[in-house]
């Protein structure tokens, strides 16, 4: 009887251990992007291509969702995500396969310019207040960029404007940029409801609800404060194109 009950507790202590391990190595918060800028005078064919493609080869983990930019410097071209997946998928994926490779590069690359971008991001759960997989056809991304050694500081910011989101209802996701590039905070405003949550009026001012929150005059500090630790920021709006991304 005393071995059993030795060996049940041994047993417990090694779950205790290795359950949270497994928990954390399986999340699937890593989004992987990319950016492409077809040749002005081939952006129908590029559309149909890209739509074949990602519905042939990209399902489950390899999901992509296209979104075509709409404004900013980018504006014209196309913004691929696919996942949400983890690290431990990625060490997996490989290129897909040989078919894979011969379908992008002969169909759908020949009409690109050089013009491209790719990289990895990180979905923040306690900076957000939205979930990563309740995603919108209308997005806004504003990309902050911290000075060297102030990312401690903007998540800072970012934790305080949490909640004057949630205060206000508002959707938002938050990055954290992987291994691409300068170090970037992305902030993805998802409107739920559309374009008209941008409308003067529909929602009271944010100033007024930060203020309500953290006291008069406190909005200044934060745009001091924004100002001290970010090297720039810019914003872009992105609309979803359901006809060319993954079904």
């Amino acid at each position: 009887m005393k071995q059993n009950f030795y060996l049940r507790c041994m047993l417990l202590l090694l779950l205790a251990f290795v359950l949270p391990v497994l928990g954390f190595a399986q999340a699937k918060n890593v989004i992987s992007t990319f950016r492409v800028f077809p040749k002005v005078d081939k952006v129908q064919e590029f559309e149909k291509a890209l739509a074949s493609h990602a519905q042939k080869f990209h399902t489950g983990d390899v999901k992509w969702r296209v979104f075509a930019i709409q404004s900013g410097p980018d504006a014209g071209g196309y913004h691929v995500t696919e996942g949400p997946t983890s690290w431990e998928a990625l060490d997996s994926r490989g290129d897909l396969g040989s078919a894979h490779e011969t379908d992008w590069h002969k169909n759908v690359a020949i009409y690109l310019t050089d013009r491209q971008s790719a990289g990895y991001s990180v979905y923040i759960d306690t900076l957000s207040t939205i979930a990563l997989d309740d995603f919108t056809d209308k997005i806004n991304i504003t990309h902050v960029y911290p000075k060297i050694g102030k990312g401690d500081e903007i998540v800072k910011i970012i934790k305080k404007l949490r909640k004057g989101w949630q205060a206000s209802g508002v959707s938002m996701a938050v990055y954290a940029a992987s291994s691409s590039g300068p170090a970037q905070y992305t902030i993805v405003t998802r409107y739920k409801q559309g374009l008209k949550e941008r409308s003067p009026g529909f929602r009271k001012p944010f100033k007024e609800v930060y203020e309500s929150i953290y006291g008069e005059g406190s909005w200044n500090d934060y745009i001091e404060s924004l100002s001290e630790n970010t090297e720039k920021s810019w914003s872009e709006l992105l609309f979803l194109r359901k006809d060319l991304s993954s079904k």
